[in-house]
């Protein structure tokens, strides 16, 4: 075992008393999402024809064209791409506002403001290069409310110029509740009940397969999120996914690839059995994460951190937040994860400046894909509350030993 200082062994033990309770709940929906998936690869009749890659343009990608299918099955939705070219979430959900938005729209997000790199996307606050505002588009945002989204604010932001609404599922960088599906339900029937024709857009990263169902099943037109998050369960090697009704995902397809063209081209450059055998598995790895997260809020709840959500609180994304109260302590977190990673273990993780966000960040991701959150890994922006975001985690006993592993590392610093 590894070596923890008495007073970590018996918080662990502490941890572990309070969080057990919750664990149930996390493995019941893992088994009815499971069965969700088993379901629709039978419908779909998948064999190991399909696993294979293709090359060139990627004309009658069976693998591909079938992967997309059960994608919109599993989400309750008319279309999807579920695809290896979209190179992150962020990607994906950029080919949704550029592909549906035209000059003159209007997008308003009404869950606040939207994660960082999204910002650098929409051209907000500050206009952008190839932003959707350099582009003619309009942008507004409706906050919280303390308890959840505003129906009211956002009742009251509808114009008859907007065109969709964002609503983002997670955190991102904030410590605002996520979304459940019951909220993402309640913000479509708002939306659609004053103007009909108004695109409801969910930005689902780190929320798949938390819950029973996917927002397309609820009421939203059209969501998007990233492969190497929970839908690609830990073996998808990269790419991001589209899915909704059917005019607005073609809509979103002649973005990634040109008019015209569409969905039906893109080769599956890799192993597609990585594609299916990670979709299959994602609910399974998506418990693993929740329970460690729970253990996590546990854990540091024991150390008289602020922790969000608490172990015993509703879960609706993959992410804990733990406010740690200087950057100081951010790094250490980081840099005690990172030594009980299996990769780049002996990494030492600093604070830099990343493409898309406006604050420097720390990151630990000792990951086999480079980085994938659904593995263990934690992140946050180098400002107050000084906050970090810890997720993913492939097995929960890895999720323990790299929450110790951090707690150590914090721990160490008073000495």
């Amino acid at each position: 075992m590894p070596h923890f200082s008495k007073e970590l062994y018996d918080l662990r033990t502490e941890a572990m008393r309070r969080a057990q309770p919750f664990f149930a709940m996390a493995d019941a929906i893992a088994e009815e999402n499971t069965a969700r998936i088993l379901a629709v690869f039978r419908k779909h009749q998948v064999t190991d024809f399909h696993f294979r890659s293709t090359t060139g343009y990627g004309y009658d990608d069976a693998g591909r064209d079938k992967l997309d299918r059960i994608w919109a099955d599993v989400c309750g939705a008319e279309k999807a791409l579920f695809r290896i070219q979209f190179v992150s979430g962020t990607h994906a959900l950029a080919t949704v506002l550029f592909g549906l938005l035209r000059p003159g729209d209007e997008l308003v997000s009404v869950t606040g403001s939207p994660y960082d790199t999204m910002r650098t996307v929409i051209g907000y606050p500050q206009v952008t290069p190839g932003s959707l505002r350099e582009l003619g588009i309009d942008y507004r945002e409706v906050p919280m409310g303390e308890s959840g989204p505003d129906l009211n604010a956002i009742a009251a932001a509808i114009r008859p110029k907007t065109k969709m609404v964002l609503i983002q599922r997670s955190r991102g960088y904030s410590l605002r509740t996520p979304l459940n599906i019951d909220d993402i339900s309640k913000i479509c029937d708002c939306v659609k009940s004053l103007k009909k024709d108004c695109i409801c857009f969910v930005d689902n990263c780190y929320g798949e397969f938390v819950e029973k169902a996917e927002p397309t099943a609820v009421g939203a037109d059209i969501m998007a999120g990233s492969l190497i998050k929970n839908p690609g369960g830990g073996f998808a090697p990269s790419g991001g996914y589209i899915a909704g009704k059917a005019d607005l995902v073609e809509l979103a397809a002649f973005r990634l690839t040109a008019p015209g063209i569409g969905s039906e081209l893109g080769a599956s450059l890799v192993d597609n059995r990585l594609l299916y055998q990670g979709l299959f598995m994602a609910p399974h790895i998506v418990a693993q994460a929740v329970k460690g997260a729970i253990f996590a809020a546990a854990f540091f709840s024991l150390l008289n951190y602020k922790t969000r959500p608490l172990p015993e609180e509703r879960r609706s994304d993959i992410i804990q937040a733990i406010e740690l109260g200087s950057p100081e302590k951010m790094i250490a977190f980081c840099r005690g994860l990172q030594k009980y990673s299996p990769v780049n273990a002996h990494f030492q993780p600093e604070p830099s400046v990343i493409p898309g966000y406006s604050d420097a960040v720390i990151m630990a991701a000792g990951t086999f894909v480079q980085g994938a959150s659904i593995e263990l890994s934690a992140d946050g922006p180098i400002r107050p509350p000084y906050a970090i975001y810890l997720q993913g985690g492939l097995t929960f006993e890895h999720a323990v030993l790299g929450v110790m592993g951090a707690a150590a590392e914090i721990t160490g610093m008073k000495k």
